[in-house]
């Protein structure tokens, strides 16, 4: 039975949790065939922050957060290996690489930087894991998904060539017997570029290598024991579900459902390959699982939030009716600059979108929008969308909110609320 296992940054945060991802291997769980993972913890994060100092030429913030970084990662390496070793060696030459990149791309355009410099965190990551499997004696081979999953140059969000991506992973994996180890979120263009696949986007990376693979099962290792209907971090009284089919789950990912990447199904339901979300802290928890038949949470109300949103609300300049030609180019537009649609309203003379704050996406989308329309923007909302609602369910999840915006159809509630009256901590009525 081929398995794919794909370990989450919180799982391999530090050199106490890669230990602990090395038992998991050795000894708990079946080993898998082929093996993906994220950055380690809250690395991502920081090279955002880090690409940000770069872009605006602050030498003193980007040293202190290279250094920060680097930091990080060599403690992880002296704590397994002990100070000096070759596996530090390796990690330097990382970061000496990533600093090229930063002071040779800062003015080029923002997705073609962040690609270049952000996945870093994914190949840090697996130089420690890979490393650490090897030295315990679980047989492993690290992998460069630059090497494997090819894409077009559509950066912070590339497109995957399937063709090329099967022929990589599966001449590779006749090679040998040893578990692949590869980065989640990365790949690279036809020309040796590289891409990333979305934030998040390890999740769909384990997708695309058990597709290519034929494999029977991919498990996803979270720091919860499963799949809930809602945030369990928001909702103190989220519930596990047991199972939910393809089409469920992607409705959820779709709406912002953060524990599966929405990319992720797409290739799992093309071969019927299940999915299996395990507790790496409980590997004997009971788990979830998406795959083709139906499930309780397929029918189960479902919730969830989006931060940071903002409104905008497009109409003609002359003040006739909104129509498919406004639609079609407000939507072309957005596309184009890999802005996606939380919320579509639409009435006689406006169009109201609700999206996430992205301000370099945004900026030159709504500047080209402005030169031919009226846009009004509203910052700082949240977006709950619940899946299989009623009233009754809507109203207490309301709680006397103010309702900025509403849409509606017969299984999907989407409310906009002001931020400001939004606390962290919500709770489904009982």
């Amino acid at each position: 039975m081929l398995r794919v296992y794909k370990f989450g940054g919180a799982s391999i945060r530090d050199a106490e949790a890669i230990r602990h991802l090395g038992e998991l291997l050795a000894e708990k769980a079946p080993r898998p065939g082929a093996m993906v993972a994220s950055a380690m913890g809250k690395t991502t994060n920081a090279l955002e922050a880090l690409l940000q100092a770069a872009r605006q030429s602050d030498e003193t913030l980007y040293r202190r957060r290279l250094a920060a970084i680097r930091n990080d990662h060599l403690t992880v390496a002296e704590a397994l290996f002990g100070p000096e070793s070759a596996v530090a060696d390796e990690l330097e030459q990382w970061l000496a690489e990533l600093n090229d990149a930063h002071h040779a791309y800062r003015d080029t355009a923002f997705p073609f930087h962040y690609d270049q410099t952000v996945g870093v965190g994914e190949l840090l990551s697996t130089t420690l894991v890979a490393a650490w499997l090897n030295e315990i004696g679980v047989a492993t081979r690290w992998c460069d998904a630059r090497q494997l999953i090819i894409t077009d140059d559509c950066h912070q969000a590339a497109n995957i060539d399937w063709v090329a991506t099967r022929e990589r992973i599966t001449s590779l994996a006749q090679a040998g017997d040893e578990v692949l180890l590869t980065q989640g979120f990365i790949g690279a263009t036809a020309d040796g570029v590289m891409t990333t696949l979305g934030r998040e986007g390890s999740d769909f990376s384990a997708a695309i290598l058990a597709e290519a693979l034929d494999a029977d099962e991919l498990t996803i290792w979270k720091d919860v024991p499963g799949l809930f209907n809602a945030d369990p971090r928001r909702f103190t009284n989220a519930r596990q579900i047991a199972r939910l089919s393809y089409a469920e789950a992607l409705e959820q990912t779709w709406h912002g459902a953060k524990v599966i990447h929405p990319r992720t199904l797409a290739p799992l339901q093309r071969r019927g390959t299940p999915l299996t979300v395990r507790s790496f802290l409980e590997p004997e928890a009971a788990p979830s699982i998406i795959g083709p038949e139906s499930g309780e949470g397929d029918t189960l109300p479902a919730c969830m939030l989006r931060d940071d949103q903002l409104l905008l609300e497009i109409s003609q300049t002359d003040g006739s009716f909104v129509d498919e030609a406004l639609m079609a180019k407000v939507l072309t537009r957005f596309a184009e600059a890999g802005l996606h649609a939380n919320l579509i309203d639409v009435e006689a003379l406006r169009l109201r979108l609700a999206v996430n704050n992205q301000p370099e996406r945004l900026a030159p989308a709504l500047e080209a929008l402005e030169a031919h329309f009226s846009v009004a923007r509203r910052d700082d909302l949240v977006l709950l969308t619940v899946r299989h609602p009623d009233d009754a369910l809507l109203d207490a999840l309301e709680g006397g909110r103010t309702r900025v915006a509403e849409q509606r159809n017969a299984t999907t509630a989407q409310r906009l609320y002001l931020a400001a009256e939004c606390s962290d901590s919500w709770r489904l009525p009982d």
